[in-house]
């Protein structure tokens, strides 16, 4: 990239690098907090070669890994109930978003994290 002087650099977050829990998430948390920190400052670096850098940060969205607590209908109500348009996300979601940051479309947008969560870090 650096040598082609263009490239597009995209990392995934999570709306837990903003937002705790009461829950036993301080790895989690801090290592996508940490990957923010990351997104911004290779953007400070490396926007000099014509390399965007920027990350998507999700709220939930269904995975192998998480299936257990979407599946519990008292977990799924309270979690959409604490996002504005009332769903979790989907891999579609992210598909679009990250489409749009690996595209031509941000060739001036770099070091942002776009939060696709819904609307949920704005109402916490």
């Amino acid at each position: 990239m650096i040598d082609q002087r263009y490239g597009r650099i995209l990392s995934v977050s999570s709306v837990k690098s903003l937002i705790g829990t009461d829950q036993d998430y301080i790895a989690y948390c801090a290592s996508k907090g940490a990957v923010n920190m990351y997104t911004k400052q290779l953007a400070c670096e490396w926007g000099k070669y014509g390399i965007t850098v920027n990350a998507i940060a999700p709220t939930f969205t269904r995975t192998a890994i998480n299936s257990f607590q979407l599946d519990d209908p008292v977990f799924y109500k309270n979690l959409i109930n604490r996002i504005p348009l009332g769903r979790i996300c989907t891999t579609k979601d992210l598909a679009y978003a990250a489409l749009f940051f690996c595209s031509d479309a941000v060739e001036f947008i770099t070091g942002q994290i776009l939060f696709v969560d819904g609307g949920l870090t704005s109402k916490q």
